[in-house]
């Protein structure tokens, strides 16, 4: 029996998870807009959406349609472009491949479907046109708008009025509008800027139109999940909302709303315009992409998670122990210690279980041992076998098998010696840069922790 529950930003509430249709469980997260390199409160939004697609296949099979577009077009991406003298190709091409290879080493699964935003023009321009029709929108002067004051509920996701949303939000202000809250739907562009012909003249889509149109192509009009960070849930999903469910006629674009909280440093939510980023990439090349991805995964989705070294080492030092009890099987059943998971994507809590499984299995545990590695498995660790884990391990380690040996050799002297605190001495040493020392049949032989 389906026991899974979420919590709606639109409602406010845990709900149980009651799917449109069990046999086609459909979510969508809006991915990356590709002009710069993904940090890691993206990296957030990848993990959370990618344990949950995991979670929802493990309770419904196959049956799970996952939905992460990539924004190939953009105000900033035709910025960066001329900053960087490099054409809009060029820059989406390299930041899609760097993207890729940051989910490949978070050990993010492939969603079933990636559409690009610049490969469904067409399919907007026909939206754009549709909700001109039904006067939901309007042109001006080669500019396409939304009107919000045709669509009652506008302001219901973030809960609130059109008078809060005003005071608190940077309006974009432009002469073509009716009303200042009215949001682009069409543009102009300029002549060397990306640009379509359309009905209203060469130009692009709005952001927020993008992902109206693409979710409703891969899951229709009315579907399960749609999620995203935190800073997503106004403008951008509220909009979203407007223009579906006008175009529509429906009361419903998805049933459930789920927002991850930001990952912060310093207290402050770590984004681009305050230059307190870390990329994905130079994250997981410090620590490894399974501490990175375990980071990600230690606070609940929906609350903030400040980023620090000791954060992330002591993740990388758990997962290095749990490595003692890797095994490449995959037999058990963990139904009966899935309950964390089911209860809102409580991941810390499942953590703990595997934690405590960890124990068990120590101690000989034999089933406990199986269940521990498919609970790793099940969050996405141990995608590594343990000789790749150790040569990983090795390749990142500051120190070389030279220093190693001469300090194994120092330490031989010092005992021969009858120097037992400089023999210490020189283990503990070794110990602190990760290197395991064992004194075996008048032999020393050493190992990454």
């Amino acid at each position: 029996m389906n026991n899974f529950k979420l919590t709606n930003s639109l409602t406010r509430k845990k709900e149980l998870f009651k799917p449109i249709n069990s046999e086609n469980i459909r979510m969508y997260a809006c991915g990356p807009t590709v002009y710069s390199n993904p940090h890691v409160g993206n990296a957030r939004t990848l993990v959370v959406f990618d344990t949950m697609f995991r979670v929802l296949k493990m309770v419904y099979g196959k049956n799970v349609k996952y939905v992460r577009n990539i924004t190939d077009v953009d105000d900033k991406i035709i910025e960066i472009s001329k900053k960087r003298k490099l054409s809009i190709e060029k820059i989406t091409s390299e930041i899609t491949k760097i993207f890729h290879d940051d989910c490949k080493n978070l050990n993010c699964l492939k969603p079933t479907v990636e559409p690009k935003a610049t490969e469904h023009i067409e399919e907007m321009i026909l939206y754009i046109s549709s909700l001109i029709r039904k006067e939901f929108a309007y042109e001006n002067k080669g500019h396409v708008y939304f009107s919000i004051n045709t669509f009652k509920d506008y302001g219901k996701l973030s809960n609130k009025n059109l008078d809060e949303l005003k005071s608190g939000t940077r309006i974009d202000v432009s002469e073509y509008k009716k009303n200042p809250m009215d949001f682009v739907l069409w543009k102009p562009s300029e002549k060397a800027d990306p640009g379509w012909d359309s009905p209203w003249g060469r130009g692009r889509p709005g952001w927020h139109l993008e992902c109206s149109v693409m979710s409703e192509k891969y899951l229709g009009k009315n579907f399960d999940i749609h999620g995203g960070g935190l800073d997503l849930i106004f403008p951008h999903h509220e909009n979203e909302i407007a223009q579906s469910c006008c175009n529509n006629s429906t009361k419903k674009f998805a049933n459930y709303w789920i927002h991850n909280g930001f990952v912060t440093m310093n207290k402050e939510k770590m984004s681009k315009s305050l230059e307190n980023i870390i990329t994905i990439s130079d994250a997981v090349k410090k620590y490894s992409g399974q501490a990175v991805r375990l980071a990600l995964l230690s606070a609940h989705y929906s609350q903030p998670l400040d980023w620090n070294d000791e954060l992330l080492n002591n993740q990388k030092t758990i997962i290095d122990k749990w490595y003692n009890l890797y095994d490449e099987s995959e037999n058990e059943n963990i139904s009966e210690i899935s309950e964390s998971l089911l209860d809102d994507l409580n991941t810390p809590g499942f953590i703990a279980k595997i934690h405590e499984l960890y124990n068990k299995a120590y101690n000989g545990n034999k089933k406990s041992k199986n269940l521990f590695n498919d609970a790793c498995r099940i969050i996405g660790l141990f995608n590594l076998s343990k000789k790749e884990w150790n040569n990983l391990k090795k390749s990142n380690s500051t120190i070389s098998e030279d220093f190693i040996l001469n300090k194994i050799e120092e330490r031989t002297k010092a005992k021969n010696d009858g120097d037992f605190t400089l023999a210490d001495k020189i283990r503990d040493e070794l110990s602190n840069k990760g290197i395991v020392i064992e004194d075996q049949k008048g032999k020393t032989n050493w190992k990454y922790k």
